[in-house]
């Protein structure tokens, strides 16, 4: 696909992406090769995510303040814990099957429910069109359940059917064959370092959405079409169960600004999985200011500093 001339940004509103976090004003570091990732055990896979989110959000805040020093010094310490290659092997070595940590597995089990609970029982005509963004890896459960045509991108790929490509610089959609009936974020939004940015890659996801019915599902009262378009959004649990600034229902306001509603749910030990239903137009520019600030919403010295904000 054509690439897009990216626009610039200022340091308050810069995304600190898997790969845009771990540059300079030079080159993109040239990738390492991987060890196997059945290497990392689960405890020691946590520590590395964990230490990689905390230092992408130090180094967030020191572009914010325009502090080139501290954020070359946070630069060299990613670098040296393993940088991006590194993280992406804690990540998928999550996801690996014996261990639980495929999410997309969620979605098609409700998929599946929907299927189920239908008067005829068939699957649409065609696949639904998915957007994987943040794919690493085209053998998670969607790719493998013959139910969906993926398009997966990541900033920085780790392999040839995933598109290096940051979702905040894909054109936008100009006919329905370009856009899709569904789109992942899952763990990817927790990635985004700042509160308005995140509400940003929210906003955007409108655009990429189709709202024609699915091709054979129109007159059979199929319960799938209840589910399409839609965004399957999944976030570790403290996000919205432990934030001083955002709980579910501040989230289903926000995302009822935007035209979403909630459809499924599940909430496990560590994430939140979540449907969210684009039913209509995003609100008027008035409403949205209602999420322009962060609202404490969980006060405690407990919580943690998780938020989203609407421009």
């Amino acid at each position: 696909m054509a690439r897009v001339r990216k626009k610039a940004k200022n340091p308050g509103s810069i995304l600190l992406s898997r790969q845009r976090g771990l540059r300079g004003d030079g080159p993109v570091v040239a990738s390492r090769a991987l060890s196997n990732t059945s290497s990392l055990s689960s405890k020691v896979g946590r520590t590395l995510i964990r230490n990689h989110h905390t230092l992408q959000k130090r180094l967030s805040q020191a572009l914010s303040r325009n502090d080139t020093e501290t954020a070359n010094s946070i630069r060299a310490e990613i670098e040296a814990n393993g940088g991006i290659e590194r993280y992406q092997q804690a990540s998928v070595c999550g996801q690996d099957n014996q261990r639980g940590g495929d999410s997309s597995r969620v979605l098609i089990d409700w998929f599946g429910e929907a299927i189920r609970s239908s008067p005829n029982k068939n699957v649409p005509n065609k696949k639904l069109r998915l957007l994987e963004v943040g794919a690493l890896s085209p053998d998670n459960a969607c790719s493998r359940s013959n139910l969906f045509s993926v398009t997966r991108i990541d900033l920085n790929s780790r392999d040839p059917s995933i598109e290096a490509q940051d979702f905040m610089d894909r054109p936008i959609p100009t006919a329905d064959g370009e856009r899709f009936d569904i789109i992942s974020l899952s763990l990817v939004l927790n990635y985004v370092s700042l509160p308005a940015a995140r509400g940003e890659m929210l906003e955007r996801t409108t655009e990429f959405l189709r709202h024609t019915p699915l091709e054979g599902e129109e007159e059979q009262g199929s319960r799938v079409t209840e589910l399409f378009p839609s965004l399957f959004l999944v976030l570790p649990a403290p996000c919205v169960t432990n934030s001083r600034y955002l709980d579910e229902r501040r989230l289903e306001e926000m995302m009822g600004n935007l035209g979403y509603r909630l459809v499924r749910r599940k909430l496990s030990a560590k994430l939140i999985y979540q449907l969210w239903h684009h039913v209509c137009k995003a609100q008027s520019l008035g409403r949205q200011k209602e999420f322009s600030k962060k609202e404490e919403v969980n006060p405690g010295r407990t919580r943690n500093n998780f938020a989203i904000m609407f421009r």
